[in-house]
């Protein structure tokens, strides 16, 4: 099955296989400023075709399929909407900042990169990045996204990359790449290396986290799975997972526990998304992970 890059200038890039749009990656969207405007991954599909994302739900509109979003850089929003104050729980502040195209560095079959920059909502240079994505088909039922980047903090300044548990919020360590799956999916199988459970494995710690969920309309099942690089800062990370109000994923590299980046300084962080047709089972998921492993070796 062969891949097909489209570029839609200055915005977009689709990437399909075969006849089908597995995925888009939105580089320069028309987000307010409320939500953090940031780029995202969105419609995400399986080979069969079936959407695993959902774009701006109405609980949480700064969600978007998957994007890499920060809620706490010093004393930055960049995850959208309000920020976790410990002991007035969330306030709208003055701090959504954002993350901006900048320049396309390359484009082609192997691959999308490009650098950003990241600034406070008062336009203020906060962070420079650069971000790489890859496609890989593995086999009729999978294929793979890597997502890589590298920030560089140009703030002039310490900036200490935390979360809401950090801040004082229990088990609520969101931040980094950050998937929302479709509303079918709430209430699916949430599987880590070592356990098949639900919320309760919010917090714990894996190399890779699983949802196997299923559609309306077609009843069929898709799994989608995230490995974490073992170089990241925090390998192996603990994960925000949620199933019961809704299905999401999210190795946090900062859920308890912040990660100080000088000024001048520079963090790497890379992940694989192996996205499935099918429910494979415990043992089944669990092979999907090579796949991710491969992808980032």
């Amino acid at each position: 099955m062969d891949l097909r890059v489209d570029h839609r200038l200055d915005h977009s890039i689709t990437v399909s296989a075969g006849e089908v749009p597995i995925a888009e990656y939105v580089y320069r969207p028309d987000t307010v400023q409320l939500e953090s405007p940031k780029p995202y991954l969105h419609p995400l599909r399986t080979l069969a075709g079936d959407e695993v994302s959902l774009f701006r739900p109405h609980d949480h509109v700064w969600h978007k399929g998957i994007a890499w979003s920060l809620p706490h850089v010093g004393e930055h929003n960049f995850w959208g909407g309000p920020t976790y104050v410990h002991g007035s729980f969330y306030v709208q502040k003055p701090n959504n900042g954002s993350a901006k195209h900048v320049e396309v560095k390359k484009l082609d079959l192997s691959g999308f990169e490009h650098a950003l920059e990241w600034t406070a909502q008062s336009g203020e240079p906060v962070l420079t990045e650069t971000r790489g994505l890859t496609f890989t088909i593995v086999d009729q039922t999978s294929w793979v996204l890597t997502f890589e980047t590298s920030m560089t903090n140009v703030s002039g300044a310490t900036l200490a990359f935390g979360s809401p548990t950090t801040k004082g919020r229990e088990n609520a360590g969101y931040g980094g790449l950050f998937w929302r799956g479709p509303r079918s999916f709430t209430d699916g199988v949430i599987q880590s290396p070592d356990k098949v459970g639900g919320d309760d494995l919010r917090g714990t710690r894996a190399e890779w986290f699983a949802f196997r969920g299923r559609h309306d309309g077609t009843g069929r099942a898709s799994t989608v799975l995230i490995v974490d690089d073992t170089a990241n800062p925090h390998h192996p990370p603990q994960w925000f997972a949620r199933t019961e109000n809704f299905a999401c994923l999210n190795p946090a590299p900062f859920f308890s526990e912040e990660l100080d980046l000088p000024d001048g300084e520079t963090v790497r962080f890379r992940y694989a998304v192996v996205i499935a047709s099918g429910d494979h089972g415990e043992s089944g998921t669990a092979a999907l992970a090579a796949h991710g492993r491969d992808a980032l070796a």
